[in-house]
């Protein structure tokens, strides 16, 4: 199928209740995806407490697109595309650091300042001044226009043209609003590097696992099932251990998932946890609460911990765990390849124990020595294997579909509905097609 300057080809891969296969597995429906999901749609690039200082820097991705995000001599949070407009070398090395007060590019020492623009370049006399103001080079490294640093938590748009910051997040901000808001002083800072993990399968896949609460008690079984067993075999002495509590909501029962409750928001944001979450019954940390009702009160402290929402999805490539302090996001590599980096923050002014209990969530969980995750790998792998049979089309995504449900938004619904998941493949559509739909 030929899918590019072809929208009604792209669109017709979404359908109410199933999904075709292409979209997981088509180099060309990748490509689409680089090209204009991931230009037309407000994407995490990183958070303001890794460049605290003018001159910080942090490499990362925009889809397939390299990005640098700065801290300039203001204050302020600049992206720019990180490639130099003379011979088209990334400008800023792989990682982070302090490019002091100017960007150098190592092949020719062009040197940009922090916001982009063209500062200076060996040899200036060799260029006419008349031909170099019409070159694409004399204007530097490329700004990104659409940035938005929302809390310290910082997101861009590739696209010029589009739906604002707001518009595109709406209601879904509340659950980076209340992990902020768990700090005695409303502010968050990572704590270290990422946990990185490279997974042979479509990114979209990953996106799909976070709001699906049908297959923990499945998948997990042997993993969170088996500790949990050993736990109760030993005679349970003791405090629960923290991994303990961390496990053994993974194998809660189809019950307990429909009645915590999914919150469908427009644009394909969505997050598990309405009612009741995985997160709601561990240990209480000491001094953590009489921290909380110094800074907020005892009503409102009792409002922001009893949010308890599970894994909130950020469309089109992040999720955030609010009670547990984690950021994951999905980069796409190619059809069959994302790598998963899974950020830890600090509650600013909690105790030490809360982001030991972050920590240890992180490693047993998302890192490449973790226990629980390894199930979703091999099922994420298995399933990038299974999508190349040519004896089935169509991915399903049926469960208690309801066909009034595409003219309502921002609803809460049943936890083991599917309906989040149509929203993210609606989406998907809309903002994949946008773009080509001008373009044609």
């Amino acid at each position: 199928m030929n899918y590019r300057n072809n929208p009604k080809a792209v669109q017709a891969l979404i359908r109410p209740t199933e999904v075709h296969k292409d979209i997981f597995v088509d180099d060309e429906v990748f490509e689409l995806e680089m090209e204009h999901l991931f230009a037309n749609t407000w994407v995490y690039v990183g958070h303001g407490s890794q460049i605290p200082n003018p001159g910080d820097f942090y490499t990362t991705t925009v889809g397939d697109q390299p990005v640098v995000m700065v801290r300039d001599n203001d204050g302020t949070v600049k992206v720019l595309n990180n490639r130099c407009p003379h011979k088209g070398v990334e400008v800023a090395a792989p990682g982070c650091g302090n490019t002091g007060k100017f960007f150098r590019c190592p092949y020719h020492a062009w040197t940009f300042r922090l916001d982009g623009s063209l500062l200076a370049l060996p040899l200036k006399r060799g260029y006419d001044p008349q031909v170099f103001s019409e070159c694409e080079a004399s204007h530097g490294m490329a700004a990104v226009e659409n940035v938005r640093d929302y809390h310290d938590f910082i997101f861009c748009r590739l696209n010029p043209v589009g739906q604002s910051f707001e518009e595109f997040f709406g209601e879904s901000l509340s659950t980076i609003d209340n992990m902020i808001a768990r700090s005695p002083q409303g502010k968050l800072e990572i704590a270290g590097e990422p946990l990185r993990y490279m997974h042979e399968c479509n990114w979209k896949m990953l996106v799909d696992n976070q709001t699906d609460t049908c297959h923990p008690m499945v998948a997990h079984e042997s993993s969170a099932g088996t500790a949990v067993h050993i736990w109760e075999s030993s005679g349970k002495e003791g405090p629960t251990p923290m991994a303990v509590e961390q496990f053994a909501p993974f194998i809660s029962s189809y019950e307990f998932f429909e009645d915590m409750g999914i919150q469908v928001w427009e644009n394909g944001h969505g997050h598990t946890g309405v009612k009741n979450s995985i997160h709601a019954a561990y240990s209480p940390i000491p001094g953590y609460m009489e921290a909380m009702h110094a800074a907020y009160g005892e009503e409102r402290t009792k409002q922001i911990l009893g949010d308890v929402r599970h894994n909130t999805t950020y469309f089109p490539n992040i999720m955030v765990k609010g009670p547990i302090q984690t950021l994951r996001i999905f980069k796409p590599v190619a059809a069959d390849k994302t790598l998963v980096e899974s950020w830890a923050f600090r509650l600013v002014g909690a105790p030490d124990k809360l982001l030991e209990r972050t920590l240890m969530y992180n490693r047993l969980i998302n890192s490449p020595t973790s226990i629980v995750g390894h199930d979703d790998l091999e099922v994420y792998q298995r399933a990038q294997a299974g999508l190349m049979s040519r004896g089935r089309e169509w991915v399903n995504v049926a469960r208690l579909y309801d066909p009034t449900e595409s003219q309502r938004k921002n609803e809460a619904t049943n936890g083991t509905n599917e309906w989040q998941m149509r929203n993210q493949y609606q989406a998907w559509g809309r903002y994949m097609t946008a773009s080509m739909t001008e373009a044609v």
